[in-house]
Order: C-alpha cells, then structure tokens, then sequence
C-alpha cells in the first residue's frame, strides 16, 4: 500500500474565526496554543489575510502587521499562509501596483510563506502583478480558482483557468469553494483534471455551509488532492470548515492517512472550545447546515450583510424576496462568483431592487463602475439591457483596471504623516486610510480606546437613555458588538 499522505491547512487563526466569530478573535488567544499547533504537523496554518486585516484595526485595536511578527516567532516548524485578494490586495477595490508590491514584499519580510491569491470574477488579469512580486521575493504562489455554479462555469473552464494560472508562475492551484457548492462527485472530477492536466499540487478549500464539505474532501482526496483546508472541531462547520479531527480520523490507516496526531487535536480543540465562549456575541445563530446556498450560492457571511441590510430598513420580513433576486443580478451581470467585493456589490442591487419594488431604480456607484469594467472582466458580458438601465451609455473598459491607476504610494506617504512609524503602516493607511489613521492615533494616546461593552449594558443605556422609536433600532442580536459605543452625551450611536 503505497502512502500519500493528505496535507491539511487548519484554517481556525484566520477563516474559522472570520466565517464564524465575525473575525474577532484576538492575539491573546492566539499565542497560548501556538506551541501545540506548532507541534501537529500541519502543511500550514492559515493565519492572516481577508478580513483580518481591516478587523484588528477597526475593532481590535491592534497592529496588523504585529500580529503577524508575533505569529511568525511562535510558529518555528510551520509554513504560515495568508488570503490575498489580487489587485485588492486586502481591501475593497484596486489598488495601484506600487502598493501591491510594497504590501506583499512586507508580508514576505515579516514571515509569510504561502499567498494565496485570487480575484473575485476569476480574472486573471487582477492576479498577474501580485503573483510575480511573490514569485519576486520566494513566497509560494498558491494561485486560486474560485468555484461557482452558472451556465458558463464547468469543469472545462476551470481546467483551462488552471492552465493559465500555471503558465503565470503557480507553484500551486487552490480550488475556493466559498460558499459550500462543490459536490462530492464534482469534486472529485475537477481535482482529478486538475492534476493531470494542469500537473501542479492542489489544495482545496470548502465551507461546510451545505453540509457536503467533508464529503467533497472525502471524494477529492480518492482523487489525489494534495491539502485540504479544515478547522479544528470546536470552531468549525456552519459556515466555517469541516473539523479538522474528522478527516484526520476517516483517512486513519489508508494510504491517505495524515499521520497527526488525534489526541493533540482534541487538547487544542479543548481550548478552542473555551476560547469560542468569549466571544460568544458575535455569533450569528445561523443553520449548522443550509441547503438553500445551492440555489441561491450566498456565502455565510454575505446573508449576514444582507439581513443586516434589511434590519436597517425594517424590512427583514422580505429576506426570501432578496435571496432569489441575488440569482438574478448575479445572471444579469455576468455570472460573477459570489466572494469579496462581487458578493457585496450584487447584494447591495439585489436588496434595493426588492425594497423600491422597481429593478436598477437605484444603482449604487460600486454597481456602476463593476458594469463599467472597473473592477474587471466577468465570465461573459453584463446583459446589454441591464448594462443600459445602469451605466446609460457611459464609457467602458476593457483593460486590466489598474493599468489606469496612477502610483499610490507617495501619496500614502504623504497622507500618513506624522503617525507613520513604518513601510507596513504607510501600506495600511494606503489600504483603509480612516480605519488606519484612528489607528494610529489611538496607539500614540491621542484617542481613547472605545470602551468595551456588553450585552446587558448596552440594553441598559439604550433603555434609561433613549426614547422608544429609538431603542427598536437596537437590535438584540447586535447587542454589544464594538460597532456602538458611548458617545460623550451617553447616548448610543453608530
């Protein structure tokens, strides 16, 4: 019997938390267990990127790029990895290649070692620059295809976009599956393409929103997968990863086997089940399993946003109105996959398009400039009709949107004086220049830290301090989350 052991990226210091803990947890709780994660093996632990990067400045208080140093010198023996969204680096737009440069040789200078990198409509146009200056520097190029379902999207396709990714300099492929569609069969199929014909390590990555997660990894590893990313079991599953332990477990004494060590998974899963209690609030109560995503392909953390949407609006009540008109603004402009920014941007439509009772009354700006090309090419062309009603004959493009951009970086410079301490802080203020300069200040004395507040006080104040109209906008379950905070008047504001 011929061993292959399966690798295993354990997801729970950046995806876990961010998927199911709205991206909260802190360093504190990160560097007690880090000796024993260390000690497990892993093919790496995904750690940095995506959202965390925005969260530990805007609610956490701490410096993005420390974390990162403090993960690098507790983890000696495993490759460290991070989330990179292409040209959007961690961000919400373009950025101009200046930036993205500077952002990935700071990263590499501070520890990291695998870049997982990606565009949010699959254009490979957005990932060149950030996977040459990785290749540049001797990070590993981990270049990402992002899994959907629409008439255009198949096995082929997939393959082909693996093709190129090859050709650009891949040292590997990831498959993103991030709202739990990929299917056990499916899985396999792609994976098995994958390797023969694009003939680089793959790596999967599933959200377990669907409840075929594990099966899809059960069916990918029959395959020849070579890493699959989980997340240890007591922060797992939902719309997080499938557990760690399980997989482990299943592939026990097959030529698949992993080889870690089950007994050192359940100790830190023991911790990380205490540790989950402390942040119990930012919990969203959603379903363990939620068949619905195979119809309306929504990540978790995008029905959050949109009945955060609603909630706002009082119009929770028409959640299912918006679920199926996200297919077909998703149809309308192109078939994007639904992931950061593109599942922001058609959700926004999808919600005014059901509470104006009219379609593309009201299109916001980020909707005008996706349909302008500015975010990059989706898999076929907007719908002329819809491409009409929102941009009404406006110019387009067709070129790689940063190629328009001018260099950012003097001007970051500029903007971050007199707080900037370093490079890594001028690349956070060119990133999200107000969430850094609050930073910023805070860390020089200048500002306060918000206080913390918690559930039962901030229902306390909202009841002693304001009128009745005004408390039935607080809603419980975002009771105590560090978006409110006291204001001078002891009022509650946003």
């Amino acid at each position: 019997m011929e061993k292959n052991p399966l690798g295993i990226t354990d997801t729970i210091l950046r995806d876990a938390h961010q998927s199911l803990l709205a991206t909260r947890m802190r360093i504190e709780h990160m560097l007690p267990i880090a000796e024993k994660l260390d000690r497990v093996g892993y093919h790496s632990l995904e750690v940095w990127g995506g959202a965390t990067f925005d969260s530990c400045m805007r609610f956490l208080n701490e410096d993005p790029w420390e974390r990162l140093r403090q993960l690098r010198g507790a983890f000696k023996n495993t490759k460290l990895q991070m989330l990179l969204r292409g040209q959007n680096i961690v961000g919400y737009r373009n950025y101009a290649d200046d930036i993205v440069e500077h952002f990935v040789v700071k990263a590499k200078e501070n520890g990291m070692d695998i870049f997982r990198i990606f565009d949010a409509l699959n254009d490979v146009r957005n990932m060149r620059y950030a996977m040459e200056v990785t290749k540049h520097v001797g990070g590993h190029v981990q270049a990402t295809i992002c899994y959907t379902r629409s008439p255009y999207h198949n096995i082929d396709t997939f393959v082909e976009m693996g093709k190129t990714l090859r050709d650009m300099g891949a040292d590997s492929i990831c498959i993103k599956d991030m709202a739990g569609l990929i299917d056990p069969y499916e899985s396999y199929d792609l994976t098995k393409q994958l390797k023969e014909k694009v003939g680089l390590p793959v790596q999967l990555h599933c959200h377990y929103t669907s409840g075929m997660a594990s099966m899809a990894y059960l069916k990918a590893a029959e395959a020849g997968i070579d890493v699959v990313d989980t997340s240890i079991s007591s922060i797992s599953m939902g719309s997080g990863q499938p557990p760690t332990e399980s997989i482990v477990a299943a592939l026990k004494g097959t030529p698949r086997d992993t080889g870690l060590d089950l007994d050192l998974l359940s100790e830190i899963a023991e911790y990380f089940g205490k540790v989950r209690k402390e942040y119990g609030k930012f919990e969203m109560g959603m379903a363990p399993v939620d068949t619905n995503v195979l119809t309306f392909q929504i990540p978790g953390g995008m029905i959050s946003n949109l009945v955060s949407q609603l909630r706002e609006q009082k119009a929770e009540d028409r959640l299912k109105e918006v679920l199926a008109e996200v297919p077909r603004v998703r149809q309308d402009l192109g078939y994007p996959p639904l992931v950061t920014p593109s599942s922001q941007i058609v959700g926004t439509q999808a919600v005014l398009n059901v509470l104006l009772g009219e379609r593309y009354k009201m299109v916001p700006k980020e909707v005008k400039l996706y349909v302008k090309g500015f975010y990059g090419r989706p898999a076929i062309p907007v719908d002329p009709a819809i491409k009409e009603k929102t941009i009404d004959g406006e110019e387009t493009i067709d070129v790689r949107p940063a190629d328009l951009l001018e260099p950012e970086w003097d001007k970051a410079v500029e903007g971050s004086k007199p707080y900037a301490q370093s490079d890594e802080d001028v690349i956070s203020y060119a990133i999200f220049p107000q969430v850094a300069l609050e930073f910023f200040k805070r860390r020089a004395g200048e500002v306060e830290p918000e206080p913390k507040l918690d559930a039962e006080t901030v229902a306390a104040i909202a009841a002693a301090f304001l009128a009745p109209a005004q408390r039935e906008r607080v809603p419980e379950a975002l009771a105590g989350l560090s978006g409110w905070k006291l204001s001078g008047r002891l009022g509650l504001m946003r």
